[in-house]
């Protein structure tokens, strides 16, 4: 297994998919890394070299923030919304939907597991 930024990455994979394991890099990304070492797509892992991961090592450190420094910046970025008190902060502190989406019926994944609210008892007139 090849190991970049922290994160092994399989080597039965071809490049441009094995380096959408890391946190923060996607197919394009992956795409012009590889592009920028010359080294081909369809290339699988394994049949990297030292010299080939080592240039793909120093481009992501050059060009791209990854991992750990990704995460604690998108955070500070949900914090100070939440601070400042705007809607999208609002959202995120309630755990709701952010982009705009409906919740009448959908959201579940934000807004967890049903919590059912019983109905109250009609009062009978006697």
């Amino acid at each position: 297994m090849a190991r970049i930024a922290g994160v092994d990455i399989p080597d039965n994979k071809r490049g441009e998919i094995g380096l959408t394991y890391i946190y923060g890099i996607g197919r394009r990304s992956a795409q012009k890394i590889l592009g920028q070492a010359n080294i081909s797509l369809d290339k699988k892992v394994k049949d990297w070299n030292d010299e080939e991961s080592n240039a793909i090592r120093s481009i992501i450190a050059e060009n791209f923030r990854i991992e750990g420094s990704l995460k604690s910046e998108t955070q500070l970025s949900i914090k100070r919304l939440m601070d400042i008190g705007c809607y999208r902060g609002l959202r995120h502190r309630r755990g709701l939907p952010v982009r705009g989406q409906t919740t009448k019926n959908n959201a579940r994944t934000r807004k967890g597991k049903r919590k059912t609210v019983a109905n109250k008892k009609k009062a009978t007139k006697g």
